[in-house]
């Protein structure tokens, strides 16, 4: 094999690739990207076996071949080596010299018939076929996937659940049992209903994708075991996973008693510092909402107590009710500046509600705490 190629062009492709190639080394070769060169093309592929991500690159190819190098080094490489073209070429079996201006590395590679085969390749015939936004589908993610659980024995609830309907409607829902958040979209394409939990890291690599290019339009095909993405010189797998996903639509108030309306700004800012003096294990804050004012206050032994006021709209009873103040922080946070949240409310032991007037299909659930 022998290419030469845009540098910045290698960067980003080998940028793609970071977060899958395997840590653990449980198989050297994952720990590697498999570099394909033919026809005036470069083809960039890295997976762990249960996510895989491909990059087409323009190159240009003196002689065909494969190859594989260290993900990590070869992309530490790249950033660093001077000039704007880079050369890779196979010099003998197992060594790859990497040449740029008056720099020169030489590689240890791995055989790329040890690299696993991959479904990579025309899209998958069967499942439902989205056409959305780069942008559309990473705002979805934003506003899930912190709410992911963090605890490894709740495998069901370690991944975000992506449903597609019939009415070109695409929605995720991701929950860790104290919270839940859901968003809906409607989207383009040839729609099946189909339902799939899809892993935390995949989503997160699957973000890293869309960053190079929001605004272009993207194809996503969901099938019950995967979901496959194919963008602009960019292909994208990742496999479900297993365990049933609970029924979210239990965890929703179906009646709101009480509903306050603030500012984004001001209850994000007055909840971020009166967090600073909330109790480091349990995280909580009190609002205690009354007509027109809402007072949110923390206290800790160890720390001391914090308390701040805020006009809000409420007309309401009075009710006192305690939330874990980061989780508040997570979801006011994917919210833009200058919106008007709701927080609604059915007493002080049930779950509370937090939406905006800016965006109705975006529904956050909370539990709340005894403090």
């Amino acid at each position: 094999m022998e290419l030469s190629m845009g540098r910045e062009d290698l960067v980003q492709a080998l940028y793609l690739t970071q977060g899958v190639v395997e840590r653990r080394n449980t198989l050297p070769i994952l720990a590697n990207v498999l570099l394909e060169a033919a026809d005036d093309t470069l083809l960039v592929t890295a997976s762990d076996l249960e996510i895989g991500v491909r990059r087409k690159c323009g190159a240009s190819v003196k002689k065909r071949g494969s190859v594989t190098l260290g993900a990590r080094k070869l992309y530490e490489i790249a950033r660093e080596i001077p000039g704007d073209t880079v050369t890779l070429r196979a010099v003998s079996s197992g060594l790859v010299e990497v040449q740029s201006g008056r720099s020169r590395f030489r590689m240890v590679s791995l055989d790329a018939k040890d690299f696993p085969e991959l479904p990579f390749g025309a899209a998958a015939s069967e499942g439902a076929k989205i056409r959305v936004t780069g942008k559309l589908l990473g705002s979805m993610i934003d506003r899930t996937i912190f709410a992911v659980s963090t605890d490894e024995t709740r495998f069901n609830l370690s991944g975000v659940l992506l449903e597609t309907s019939s009415s070109e409607e695409l929605r995720m829902v991701a929950t860790d049992g104290h919270r839940l958040a859901m968003v809906s979209r409607a989207v383009g394409g040839t729609q099946a209903a189909q339902s799939i939990t899809l892993p935390r890291k995949g989503l997160q690599e699957l973000r890293r994708l869309l960053e190079t290019g929001d605004e272009e339009e993207v194809e996503i095909v969901v099938s019950p075991r995967e979901l496959r993405l194919f963008g602009s010189g960019v292909e994208l797998f990742m496999r479900a996973i297993e365990g049933e996903f609970p029924d979210y639509r239990q965890v929703i108030p179906k009646e709101i008693t009480n509903r306050a309306h603030v500012g984004r700004d001001e209850i994000f800012s007055a909840v971020r510092r009166v967090s600073l003096l909330a109790s480091e294990r349990s995280r909580g804050v009190k609002l205690q909402f009354e007509r027109g004012r809402l007072e949110i206050s923390a206290n800790s032994p160890d720390l001391g107590d914090a308390t701040e006021e805020l006009e809000v709209e409420y007309g309401g009873e009075p009710i006192v009710v305690g939330f874990n103040g980061r989780y508040l922080l997570d979801v006011l946070a994917v919210h833009g500046e200058g919106d008007h949240i709701e927080i609604g409310l059915t007493n002080a032991v049930g779950p509370g509600t937090v939406r905006s007037d800016e965006d109705p299909d975006y529904t956050y659930v909370i539990m709340p705490m005894r403090l």
